[in-house]
């Protein structure tokens, strides 16, 4: 299964994807989506466009969306919903399910811990992903949300499995 992560922003999106194999998982590309232009709109499109071309390239199966939180700048958090409506939109158009996973959750299941710092949060990819080169922090973090969600799809396909047998 290929995984695509997608850390939501919209001066800087970050994707990962890695590819699942049973328990391993194995880091295929990541980088960031800079978004182009003066208003919104424009760099809406600019994001739309790059995160088009990731799908096309390295075609997920699945993808994941970091949730976006409310911050003290009420503006910040709608224009971040905004990209992350894009984040949503992409692989959803392509046909794939998308998971989404608050922040909190990403870093505990990454980290161990749900109030990791972005530090922690790229060095345990590298940890996961053995020799992975981290196009920066956005990049990391759209990773760990690959990682994430790849550790609960396996749960929930259990899960459904034990059922069936039950049933």
């Amino acid at each position: 299964m290929r995984v695509l992560g997608i850390d939501p922003g919209l001066r800087n999106l970050g994707w990962g994807v890695i590819d699942v194999s049973g328990s391993r998982l194995k880091h295929v590309a990541n980088g960031t989506c800079v978004s182009q232009g003066c208003d919104l709109g424009s760099r809406l499109v600019s994001l739309y466009e790059q995160l088009c071309e990731v799908l096309t390239k390295y075609q997920p199966d699945t993808a994941a969306v970091e949730k976006t939180f409310v911050n003290k700048d009420g503006a910040g958090t709608l224009k971040l919903g905004q990209a992350r409506g894009i984040a949503m939109l992409v692989p959803a158009k392509a046909g794939l399910l998308v998971g989404e996973y608050a922040p909190n959750t990403v870093k505990k299941t990454v980290v161990g811990v749900g109030h990791a710092e972005k530090g922690q949060v790229a060095h345990m990819v590298k940890m996961q992903l053995p020799g992975v080169v981290l196009a920066g922090p956005d990049a990391a973090d759209a990773l760990a949300v690959a990682i994430c969600h790849a550790h609960h799809s396996r749960s929930a396909e259990r899960v459904a499995t034990a059922e069936q047998v039950r049933a």
